[in-house]
Order: structure tokens, then C-alpha cells, then sequence
């Protein structure tokens, strides 16, 4: 990235663009201030307390020069919601995991996109997803294609500039049309996947959704949540905690005859572009398996 500083950018140093207009974390500024001509003025090697002066040229070095080097590359079919020079968008089907882990080396979305990068030249790639979803949840992944992008989209998440929207298909009803559910969650004692909903604890961390019924019949209720926090197993634990699981989560319901994994979707996705600076609105279609699973139970979900 180069920037030539003008005028209202004279007087100020390289750090004070770096964070207060560019919006780097601490952590990238230290990336490039290690990295060989990470940070250049008119080619030359400079400190982030460098003053600029005018007509001069900033240049910043945002590309990857580290891989995951063990992550394997693993053809498999990517449904793209959209794509440009800084992010990748992903519906992620049911029954992928985003990232490995014990017992899903080379299964999983990061191997996925791994594969389609390197098909697209682009090597050495970092996989860096912004937001994460659950092996058995479906819907939008944002995917970063550089360190830049990656930083600033943290950045937006950490301040609640991306907003998350879910749809939920529920065992049993809500005594309300809409709400929010403002708890504490924390992981239970013994346990190194359950989580909890409790008091204030020292070892708990606040958890806040709301919520909206958009279609509901007699045993299934339909709802849209809008989780404000980004606990694990947020939205699983809050319907739980209201006393209507989520259909076909086993760890805080029970199993269903219907659908074979948590009726969970990411359908809606709002952030502010990490490079334009408009803020996007994505969406992604309810997967087969839960508009059948509510076709059965007479409910019809229009996305």
C-alpha cells in the first residue's frame, strides 16, 4: 500500500498513520517494523516516529511472508458469496469444520480455501477468518487475503461494527415475540467443550442476544438472533437457558429424527469494507436440511 502525503498529512508521523487513518493494530505495526522494508518513505527504510513531509511517499508491505505451512491444501467445492482483492466470503455448508483440529487435519474450510488460493496463485496464504462457526453450523464465513484486511476487520469486530444475524429453528415456544437474553456464560467445571449460563462469576464472561419470532406452529419455533456478544456456544445455551433448545443440538437438547446436526444458519452478514470503507450487507439462503426440517413441522422461512 503506498500513500502520498499530502498537505493535511504533513507534520505527522509514519505511527499516527498507521493507527489513527490506515487503523492497524498494535500488534501488525510490530509485524512491519520487523519486517525488511515493511515501513518505506520515497524507498527508504524509516522508524514509525518518522515526521512526513510533503509530497512524499508512504509504502507499507502487507503481504504475507509466513504460510500455514501445515495446512493442507484440499480440493473440495467452495459456494463464494462474493470475492475481491481483500476478503473471501464463504457459505459454509453443514458438517465442516472452519479450521482443523484433533481428528480433522485436512477436512476442514481452511484446508478448502488453502487449495483455492494456491490454485489462484496466491502463495504463501495465511487463513484468516474473522468470525467462526461451529462444525454443524452452516452460513457466512468472512475470510481476510491479507494481513491488512485481516487487521482492520479484527478491528471492527473488537469495536461491534460486524453485525451477525442467525436463524434458528427451536424445540417448544418462547413466552415472547422478542426479547434479549443477557447472561454469563463459562465453561462447565470438568468439561473442555460444555459451557454454562451463571451468575457473574470471576470466570465467566457476559453474554447478550436478542432475538425475534419470525414463524412458529406448535412444536417449532422460527426465530432470527442477533448475538451482540461472541461467546462459544452463545446462541445453543441461550435458547436452552429460555427452555427451548435448539433442534437436533445434543449437547444442550436432545438429538432429532429430522435433522441430523443443530438447526443453526449464519444467513446474514453486515461489516464495514476492511479497504473501501462502505459498510456490506450478505446473505446467504437457508441450507435444505432446516427448510425441511420446518416444511415438516408446517413453517414456512422466507431469507
Amino acid at each position: 500500500m503506498e500513500i502520498i502525503i499530502d498537505k493535511e498529512r504533513e507534520g505527522k508521523t509514519v505511527l499516527e498513520i498507521l493507527k489513527k487513518e490506515l487503523g492497524l493494530s498494535s500488534k501488525m505495526i510490530t509485524a512491519l517494523k520487523k519486517k525488511e522494508n515493511g515501513i518505506t518513505v520515497d524507498k527508504a527504510h524509516v522508524t514509525v516516529r518518522y515526521i512526513l513531509k510533503e509530497d512524499q511517499l508512504l509504502a507499507i508491505d502487507t503481504e504475507d511472508t509466513e504460510s500455514n505451512e501445515n495446512l493442507l491444501p484440499t480440493e473440495m467445492p467452495l459456494d463464494i458469496v462474493f470475492e475481491d482483492d481483500d476478503i473471501l466470503l464463504i457459505n459454509k455448508p453443514p458438517m465442516l469444520p472452519t479450521h482443523p483440529s484433533h481428528g480433522h487435519f485436512d477436512d476442514t474450510l481452511a484446508n478448502g480455501v488453502c487449495f483455492y488460493m494456491r490454485q489462484k496463485g496466491a502463495f504463501p496464504f495465511v487463513f484468516r477468518s474473522i468470525n467462526r462457526l461451529d462444525r454443524d453450523t452452516s452460513g457466512l464465513v468472512l475470510i481476510a487475503k491479507n494481513r491488512l484486511s485481516a487487521s482492520r476487520l479484527y478491528s471492527s469486530m473488537r469495536n461491534g461494527l460486524i453485525s451477525k444475524k442467525y436463524i434458528a429453528l427451536l424445540c417448544g415456544e418462547l413466552t415472547k415475540q422478542s426479547g434479549t437474553v443477557d447472561t454469563y456464560i463459562r465453561r462447565k467445571q470438568k468439561s473442555i467443550i460444555t459451557r454454562e449460563v451463571c451468575g457473574p462469576l470471576h470466570d465467566a464472561a457476559r453474554a447478550v442476544t436478542e432475538y425475534n419470532v419470525i414463524a412458529a406452529s406448535k412444536d417449532l419455533t422460527a426465530v432470527v438472533a442477533s448475538p451482540k456478544t461472541g461467546r462459544t456456544h452463545q446462541l445453543r445455551l441461550h435458547f436452552s437457558y429460555l427452555g427451548a433448545p435448539i433442534m437436533g443440538d445434543e449437547l444442550y437438547g436432545s438429538a432429532s429424527n429430522t435433522i441430523g446436526r443443530q438447526a443453526l444458519h449464519a444467513f446474514s452478514l453486515t461489516f464495514p469494507h476492511p479497504t473501501l470503507g462502505k459498510v456490506i450487507t450478505f446473505k446467504a439462503p437457508l441450507p435444505r436440511d432446516m427448510k425441511t426440517a420446518a416444511e415438516l413441522h408446517h413453517i414456512k422461512i422466507e431469507v
